[in-house]
């Protein structure tokens, strides 16, 4: 099968790299991609929603894996949905939801891969409840590096499944998997907004009314300084039972959302987020949410940005970095204040700071999050102040024993990596086995030298 050379990259646009993309779209043709001698190194690639070069790799071949997306199963009394891996969280939700189910967690997009999903270990607003997205499979194939098939799962291999869950794709190819789904009666949640005045304020709050509610989130400014430095807009949900529906959406609680979307058609020749259209923009968002409770779908709640196509060309060429930190309880206050300030008085401008609080670890042995907070910030490209950003960035999250996520990384230096994940051993371990050959890399594998030592 002879590829593509394209540019391509993650949703930040940074890096972008040029790449050889194949689509093979049955088992044997990638059996035959793993077995083949040209192929020195591969990496499996869906939607593209990663942030940085997890799926990008300039001298071997990136595998799309977008173009197999079949339902294989769907069990409608239990729960349980066997897809292929290209399969879209979109898709399964179209198929399920309808039937009275819905994803047991979510990112902030649908138009994420399930087999992404599961590498990452996608995370949403309900951690604190649920955990992530692995932790709800309980099932998967896998081609492996020597071209064998495999099914594993929590009770069946379970050390490649728990390398595979927030592996970032580096163990072999996820063929399909068997995911447990969240029950849910409609369509909609009922959502209460309350707005803070300091991260002390936020962190109180969410400390606090997190036992009480499925979902919770604050949107941050994190442009604000001074005595306003974290105030932030606190979004809290629980899912809405049909009987408070009003009766024209009662009639039919699992009906499909309508919604009205925009889209960027083309990449503008700078960037148009600068600190000064943020700024505005900030303290109009933070003034014109208003605290109370109301009914929302689950489009609006769980999308936002869903509902504007390819929102990431904003930023133009040079593209962006979108940086998500975790703090444990114990030092997230001064973290966060850190990370905050040091984003604030650098002037670089991010009208999309989303902070939530984790629940406990998943067994994933790569996987992100553990008890504590985690603040995401999109930060245009700063040209040549990139390295010590990123640098800067870092030193923060390491003096306060936090680590970033994989997923969203494209900065962060092999030191500090190897410092974050002190798991990484263990990871090394399982990969030495069943790729002693190092098959399957990627540019971010290499940046960080996660393989070293395999």
């Amino acid at each position: 099968m002879t590829g593509a050379r394209q540019s391509l990259g993650g949703w930040g646009n940074f890096p972008r790299m040029a790449c050889t993309v194949r689509r093979p779209d049955t088992v044997a043709a990638l059996q035959r991609e793993v077995a083949s001698p040209a192929s020195h190194a591969l990496i499996a690639r869906g939607l593209g929603r990663s942030y940085g070069d997890s799926s990008l790799l300039s001298d071997g071949v990136v595998l799309d894996q977008s173009v197999r997306r079949r339902f294989l199963e769907f069990d409608r009394e239990e729960g349980m949905v066997h897809c292929e891996a290209g399969v879209s969280l979109a898709d399964m939700i179209d198929v399920c939801l309808p039937c009275g189910w819905f994803l047991p967690t979510t990112p902030g997009t649908k138009f994420v891969t399930l087999g992404g999903a599961i590498a990452a270990d996608v995370h949403g607003k309900n951690h604190h409840v649920d955990g992530s997205f692995g932790q709800w499979v309980s099932e998967l194939t896998m081609l492996l590096p020597c071209g064998d098939v495999v099914v594993c799962g929590p009770d069946r291999d379970a050390e490649l499944f728990w390398a595979t869950v927030g592996g970032m794709g580096l163990t072999g190819i996820i063929l399909s998997a068997r995911v447990r789904l969240h029950r849910k009666r409609s369509a909609f949640c009922e959502q209460t907004l309350l707005r803070t005045r300091t991260l002390e304020e936020t962190l109180s709050l969410m400390s606090a009314e997190d036992c009480g509610y499925r979902y919770s989130v604050a949107w941050v400014d994190c442009l604000a300084r001074g005595r306003s430095l974290g105030r932030s807009i606190v979004m809290l949900a629980n899912d809405a039972e049909p009987e408070s529906l009003p009766p024209h959406l009662a009639a039919e609680p699992l009906g499909r959302v309508s919604r009205f979307s925009l889209g960027v058609p083309v990449t503008p020749p700078v960037s148009v987020v600068r600190r000064s259209s943020v700024l505005g923009f900030n303290a109009i968002y933070y003034r014109m949410h208003r605290q109370g409770s109301a009914l929302v779908d689950y489009e609006s709640f769980f999308y936002p940005l869903d509902g504007i196509a390819h929102w990431n060309r904003l930023y133009g060429p040079r593209g962006f970095i979108q940086y998500q930190a975790l703090f444990p309880l114990d030092t997230a206050s001064d973290g966060l204040r850190e990370l905050l300030d040091l984003v604030s008085s650098g002037g670089n401008a991010s009208f999309l700071a989303v902070l939530k609080r984790s629940g406990p670890a998943s067994p994933g042995i790569l996987s992100f999050l553990d008890r504590g907070y985690t603040l995401a910030v999109d930060v245009p490209h700063p040209g040549s102040r990139l390295r010590e950003l990123a640098a800067a960035l870092d030193r923060v999250v390491l003096r306060h024993g936090g680590r970033v996520y994989l997923a969203k990384d494209s900065t962060t230096s092999a030191e500090a990596f190897m410092e974050m994940y002190p798991s990484l051993a263990r990871f090394r371990s399982v990969k030495a086995r069943i790729d002693p050959e190092t098959r399957f890399s990627s540019a971010q594998a290499r940046r960080l030298r996660i393989m070293d030592g395999a």
